[in-house]
């Protein structure tokens, strides 16, 4: 069933980059495995998947020490300061840097371990108040302090769009996110790259890549509905 689920996710980004004319090789698929037992990833692994997607750092780090190691995994989750250190040595990405006192930490980390973190500010484009992330109109000036920083590389944006039963409402919090980065870019920020957006989920990911996702992240497209507890 998994290896399945992923040929139609790939199946709707390759549709939707013909759409948008782009290459379906700039979209990357990341598998959301947080609370999925180890069997259903190494399914996805046997399918082709080499990026996973974890919010919790004591997960990320089992799964990390029980997978093979070509594997590429992002923490999408909200991310305390105190546990920086657990994972800063094992992540690919981390999408969800959402203030300059996690930033700090995360630079404070990696110089002990003597690493360059790649990180994604986390904007929170739809204003909602029960979700993490800084909002568009500070999101220049906590950027430009966050590049300071040594030991951090600043590779983009990632937001999380309302839930809705129609992926059409939240095009316009792709469009914006996407503005925002070029708007970003543009100012040639040291240490700071717009070449990445995270955007898009098993809901609307097809309308985000439409918009410019690099990485969309996508957990019951791929490993259906069941919560399962590790």
């Amino acid at each position: 069933m998994i290896k399945e689920n992923i040929q139609k996710v790939k199946k709707i980004i390759g549709d939707s980059c013909i759409r948008s004319k782009r290459k379906p090789e700039d979209v990357t698929l990341i598998a959301v495995s947080k609370t999925k037992p180890v069997f259903m990833l190494r399914e996805a692994y046997e399918a082709g998947c080499r990026h996973f997607g974890e919010n919790k750092v004591q997960e990320l780090v089992s799964k990390y020490e029980e997978m093979p190691k070509d594997i590429h995994w992002h923490m999408i989750g909200h991310l305390q300061t105190n546990k920086v250190k657990y994972i800063v040595d094992k992540v690919y990405l981390i999408h969800s840097v959402d203030s300059l006192k996690l930033a700090q930490e995360i630079s404070r980390q990696a110089e002990k371990k003597n690493i360059v973190v790649s990180v994604l500010i986390e904007v929170n484009v739809a204003g909602e108040e029960t979700k993490f992330g800084i909002a568009p109109e500070e999101a220049e000036t906590i950027i430009r302090d966050m590049a300071a920083l040594p030991g951090i590389l600043i590779r983009g944006l990632m937001t999380i769009a309302p839930y809705t039963d129609n992926p059409e409402d939240n095009r316009q919090y792709f469009t914006r996110l996407k503005q925002l980065s070029v708007d970003i870019a543009e100012k040639n920020i040291d240490n700071v790259n717009m070449d990445v957006l995270s955007m898009g989920m098993t809901g609307d990911y097809a309308v985000a890549i439409e918009e410019g996702a690099a990485f969309v992240r996508i957990g019951t497209g791929i490993f259906g509905e069941r919560e399962y507890v590790i």
